[in-house]
């Protein structure tokens, strides 16, 4: 899931050229407040609002990634107005560096603040990301070493309600020795995820075929869309869930839906509320994760997806005057 460090979506770029509570209001003061309160007061009240607004016309997606790096230890953000309530941790254990405490494992200069973290409305429930490579055939070549270090990740305490984990080797159809992946995944803590993209444009059920026929059963799939590199649409991208479902079943796949796209001169942006809601629409039944929150999904775009609405459709030519 690496764009700009996006390892697992690094091969992004790989593509290109080449996955708490607030706060309870206390009652009402007499004593007149500060500017800054009241302006503290006022964002509070509209974040609220928004919230209390969803519709089941509006867009919603149910988690959101996050890609931790060096410069991204405190995420931060008002995602759950959109109905965001699980977290993604893409690894907490990156090229032989750990991002938690308490482990064998050569500590980062900077940790998160876990406890801070976990107290987040975005964070109720954490798929724990364990050990990865940001160069993806240095981590499809050193999987025996990644499941040692996730066993360090999975038997280390963390402050977050841990509801499953996420082992950050992706796969696509053009890894010829990915069913030997099979051996190292049955050694990992459950419930475990794995996630899978396709840049070759195999199609739906050919891919899910191809898992089907190697992956443990009971590992859950993150689907790439593909959209954030223009590999495929949304309603393409839909047709690959539908197929994965059909063989895997529904308890088994989820999506990611990629929140970035090329940049002009280089690298990538952010999606335009547009381009997002159209992925967030298509895959409407589905359980749907942006990525990444703290790289691409800032509050202005998250507002604008709060209150976003389809187009009307043009007006239909007037027919020949009588």
């Amino acid at each position: 899931m690496t764009t700009y460090a996006i390892p697992a979506w690094r091969r992004i770029q790989q593509r290109m050229g080449r996955f708490g509570r607030a706060a309870r209001p206390g009652p009402l003061a007499a004593a007149p407040r500060s500017p800054r309160a009241a302006t503290l007061a006022a964002i509070g009240a509209s974040l609220v609002v928004a919230a209390c607004s969803w519709t089941a016309h509006d867009v919603h997606a149910d988690g959101v990634v996050w890609q931790v790096d060096n410069t991204t230890t405190n995420p931060v953000g008002n995602w759950q107005i959109l109905g965001i309530h699980d977290l993604l941790i893409q690894w907490t254990v990156v090229d032989d560096t750990a991002f938690i405490a308490n482990t064998r494992i050569q500590p980062a200069a900077h940790l998160p603040d876990w406890e801070r973290i976990g107290r987040e409305p975005w964070a109720r429930n954490v798929i724990l990301g364990l050990a990865g490579y940001q160069d993806e055939k240095r981590a499809r070549t050193h999987l025996s070493t990644l499941a040692e270090q996730s066993l360090e990740v999975a038997h280390a305490s963390v402050p977050l309600h841990v509801t499953g984990y996420y082992f950050p080797v992706e796969i696509d159809p053009t890894w010829q020795d990915a069913p030997k992946l099979a051996a190292i995944l049955q050694r990992l803590p459950r419930p475990l995820w794995v996630s899978v993209y396709d840049q070759t444009n195999v199609g739906g059920k050919t891919l899910a075929d191809w898992l089907a026929a190697w992956l443990p059963a009971d590992v859950g799939v993150f689907f790439q869309d593909g959209c954030g590199v223009y590999a495929r649409e949304p309603y393409v991208a839909r047709s690959y869930l539908d197929e994965l479902v059909s063989k895997l079943g529904k308890q088994r796949v989820r999506v990611i839906a990629e929140a970035f796209r090329p940049a002009e001169r280089g690298g990538f942006r952010a999606a335009s509320a547009d381009e997002l809601s159209k992925q967030l629409m298509a895959y409407r039944g589905y359980s749907v994760y942006l990525f990444d929150g703290p790289h691409y999904v800032s509050d202005d775009l998250t507002r604008a997806l709060s209150t976003w609405k389809p187009k009307p459709p043009p007006p239909a030519p007037a027919g020949p005057a009588h």
